[in-house]
């Protein structure tokens, strides 16, 4: 029996010293998950710090881009109405030019040149006594052809204000960026 007593005492200690190990190693997981716990904790205060602070400067730089492309628009808008009202000057300045052709207000005229003896010009090279002007010697041109100078120097001058339009359009939205 006696030694029966030591098997059960040797048993118990036994039982005693796995029970203390796992009391231990339970112990020892609680510790571990408290620490590892306060990390995740710590790790996801400063990931939410992180985010807001790049929310915030993405939420900057957007404002940012929308304010310079609000400027561009404001600019083009400007240059927009610019070359508008160039065209409708223009375009105001040739009707009213081709009005006074039309009624015979202006004419238009080129100079001779009476020296080159290609041009078949027969017209005296000193001024007479007929006329009041001492320039150069001019033949009018017929109203027909004035008009159609006129309709293309028109066109050549929409085609310079568009052109300009599109350098100044390029130039705002190149210069935006």
């Amino acid at each position: 029996m006696g030694e029966l007593v030591t098997q059960y005492k040797a048993a118990l200690i036994l039982f005693s010293c796995l029970l203390l190990i796992g009391i231990g190693a339970g112990g020892a997981w609680q510790v571990q998950d408290w620490r590892m716990g306060k990390q995740l904790a710590e790790q996801a205060g400063q990931f939410q710090t992180d985010l807001r602070a790049l929310s915030n400067a993405a939420t900057a730089q957007a404002r940012a881009e929308q304010g310079k492309r609000m400027d561009t628009e404001r600019a083009l808008a400007t240059s927009d109405q610019q070359h508008t009202k160039e065209l409708s000057d223009a375009q105001r300045n040739q009707a009213r030019l081709r009005d006074q052709l039309a009624t015979a207000d202006v004419r238009l005229s080129v100079l001779l040149d009476s020296t080159d003896p290609a041009s078949g010009c027969n017209v005296p090279t000193a001024p007479g006594a007929v006329g009041v002007v001492h320039a150069a010697r001019r033949a009018q041109l017929d109203p027909a052809h004035a008009q159609r100078i006129i309709g293309i120097t028109d066109a050549g001058d929409q085609g310079l204000i568009a052109l300009r339009a599109c350098q100044a359009y390029a130039k705002a939205v190149s210069t935006s960026k």
